[in-house]
């Protein structure tokens, strides 16, 4: 069983895993015990059969106002060196796990809370919501791959405005730049969200997984190399049971019922 704590709230409906970030008092900025337990958590439904899909949510008025800046000003190098640590390994769980990560968010996602939905593969948010990178509000550079991200998707000169300027952008903004994929009212998007949630969790889990891992190696990679990537994880793909329900499915004209083998 996969269990949180105090700053991580974990529930497991059927094949979803949800993780909810749980210091609504501090807009749930993020703690030791919120980030290792969610790299925990990430690390054990990625090798758990029975979870398909896994969701970050943030408890009370926000998703999360990232680190903890009332904290920040008693903090040694060190400290600052290993917490950083902390979130990397977590970044890295996360764009690692096999799992569809779906952050869902409401209120505003800053600084590094905002990264880490980044490294989620997928943003669903309320169109109430705001986005901001504020580490320049306190002299600080951006963590949790939020450089690396957002100059994937964005290129250098819109990442540094973002960065430079430290300035909220609206949840509609966010998806227009393609940062985020649905939006919803604040009163629809639990609901909503649970809906496109469960549809993952009913699709072909290995394919997913091999789509998550073939996009992510595009990034770094040249066609040659992806043609070649896809090649091979295909001819993988022919011979699971997800594939041979997909196409009976198909020419019995019902809807499959995948089991992610």
């Amino acid at each position: 069983m996969i269990e949180g704590n105090e700053h991580l709230h974990i529930n497991m409906e059927g094949p979803i895993l949800s993780c909810t970030l749980n210091r609504p008092d501090r807009l749930n900025a993020f703690s030791e015990e919120m980030i290792t337990g969610l790299k925990r958590a990430v690390e054990e439904a990625d090798h758990n059969e029975a979870i398909k899909v896994i969701t970050i949510a943030g408890a009370g008025r926000s998703f999360s106002a990232g680190g903890d800046v009332k904290e920040m000003g008693n903090a040694t190098a060190n400290h600052i060196y290993d917490h950083v640590g902390e979130l990397n390994e977590l970044v890295m769980a996360m764009r690692n796990c096999s799992k569809p990560i779906v952050a869902i968010v409401h209120g505003f996602a800053a600084g590094a809370g905002w990264n880490v939905a980044l490294a989620c593969d997928q943003i669903l948010a309320a169109e109430e919501s705001q986005f901001v990178l504020s580490f320049a509000q306190v002299g600080l550079v951006a963590d949790g791959g939020g450089s690396y991200f957002l100059t994937k998707k964005l290129g250098p000169y819109k990442t540094k405005e973002l960065l430079f300027n430290a300035e909220p952008i609206t949840a509609e903004y966010a998806k227009e730049l393609g940062l985020v994929n649905r939006l919803y009212s604040g009163n629809e998007l639990e609901d909503q969200a649970k809906a496109y949630v469960q549809k993952l969790a009913m699709g072909p889990g290995r394919a997913f997984e091999m789509m998550k891992k073939l996009v992510n190696q595009a990034e770094t990679s040249d066609l040659a190399s992806v043609l070649e990537q896809e090649r091979i994880a295909q001819t993988f793909m022919i011979s699971t049971e997800d594939h041979q329900e997909g196409v009976q499915a198909f020419t019995n004209k019902r809807k499959p019922t995948f089991t992610g083998k």
